[in-house]
């Protein structure tokens, strides 16, 4: 008789991620037969720039292939700090700077770093699905605060001081956002580090993720960049995943006080260790090499952006903003609610509407009700042209069929 596995507290407060299980789920439908496309994935379309991946095959060459520190090379470290200068004008060492196996890790580390229970972490919704569940693994309580359409998805300096209490430990900032693609200004980010200014219990975790992803001659700036009173408090998090199409090597980093990387080191010696050896020197080549491909794929993002939103715009019911960055967009499905689809379901929430759009129209998309704000849901134009085009008469016809 096999004995019953108790599963831990921490365990039991968060849910499997929604947009991986998206993803999984189309995959099973493709092996199946089924012309799904899949929206859902968070993930460059385009490879791995050459002079990146040759690098990794010269590392292998040279037998680089063995346990390197626990949270990344000396010469990674290098890099990322001469990055930092080049890209923020934000001046770390390297014993400032933590190297994990990609962008949760990083944050993970941090927050099992800082975190006691009952410690309150504000995140601003829509938020990346990993955010508050990595905050409750580590004892932490997400505290959201909503950022609608009438806000531009974006943090105000209001909300953002209403939020705030004694047990305040950190603020989560996305810029640009996964899901909704919006960004802050310098202005934006300067109104929010004033209010952070009066609370100096409060640390900011800046997630820059997709930072060398603007468009429109939008200007990136960080919050430590606009605010040098915050950078003792400010951890910038970072990585090659998204610009470099680096997603499968696992590479995130971030800058903070020597002090809080130097518990983070203890953490992941003690977890996952070093990412990969040959990763490390792949990113070595993605950070300290050519930068000449990004405007090219920015300018293919930009085309794909702007067709995705005019076209959802087209579709009943649907209403989409143009983001600034990233590569997504958060429409908002609120006039499709109490509809019914010809299956005879009634679309009472974006999950309802996910779930029909797949099995009626075999697209997949992210409900808004894993980002924290309903009723909308997440598209990833981060792939070909042609399946955007398939996918969007798809949407609307799905749309137009509802009654």
């Amino acid at each position: 008789m096999a004995s019953h596995l108790t599963l831990s507290d921490a365990v039991n407060r968060v849910e499997p991620s929604a947009t991986i299980a998206v993803t999984t789920k189309a995959a099973e439908l493709r092996r199946a037969g089924e012309d799904v496309i899949g929206l859902g994935a968070g993930e460059p379309d385009f490879d791995t720039p050459q002079h990146i991946k040759d690098a990794a095959i010269q590392a292998i060459h040279d037998g680089k292939t063995k346990y390197t520190p626990a949270d990344g090379l000396p010469e990674l470290k290098e890099a990322i700090c001469a990055k930092f200068k080049r890209d923020n004008d934000l001046t770390y060492t390297p014993d400032q700077i933590h190297v994990a196996p990609g962008g949760k890790p990083v944050i993970y580390n941090a927050f099992v770093a800082t975190l006691n229970d009952g410690d309150e972490v504000i995140i601003p919704a829509p938020y990346w699905v990993s955010y508050p569940a990595m905050a409750a693994l580590c004892g932490g309580v997400p505290v959201f605060v909503s950022c609608g359409p009438n806000a531009q998805y974006k943090l105000t300096p209001e909300a953002l001081e209403a939020a705030i209490s004694p047990k305040t430990k950190w603020l989560v900032l996305n810029s640009p956002s996964n899901p909704t693609g919006a960004a802050y200004t310098k202005a934006e980010l300067q109104a929010l580090a004033d209010v952070l200014l009066r609370y100096p219990q409060v640390w900011i975790l800046t997630d820059d993720m997709y930072e060398h992803l603007v468009y429109d001659g939008f200007e990136y700036v960080t919050i430590a960049q606009v605010e040098p009173g915050l950078y003792d408090r400010t951890l910038t998090m970072n990585g090659v995943s998204k610009a470099y199409a680096m997603t499968g090597w696992r590479i995130g980093y971030a800058g903070g006080p020597a002090s809080l990387i130097k518990v983070m080191r203890k953490v992941i010696s003690q977890t996952t260790s070093n990412p990969s050896s040959i990763s490390q020197y792949a990113a070595i080549a993605a950070l300290n090499g050519p930068h000449d491909f990004l405007p090219e794929r920015n300018a293919v993002f930009k085309q794909r952006r702007d067709f995705v939103v005019a076209e959802l715009n087209q579709a009943e019911g649907l209403s989409c903003s143009t983001p600034e960055g990233a590569f997504y967009v958060y429409p908002s499905c609120a006039g499709a609610i109490g509809k019914t689809a010809l299956s005879g379901k009634v679309i009472e929430t974006d999950s309802d509407f996910a779930a029909e759009l797949l099995q009626q129209e075999k697209v997949a998309v992210v409900m808004g009700e894993a980002f924290g704000l309903s009723p909308a849901f997440r598209i990833s134009y981060a792939t070909s042209t042609e399946a955007l085009t398939k996918a969007m008469v798809r949407i609307q016809d799905f749309c137009k069929s509802l009654r």
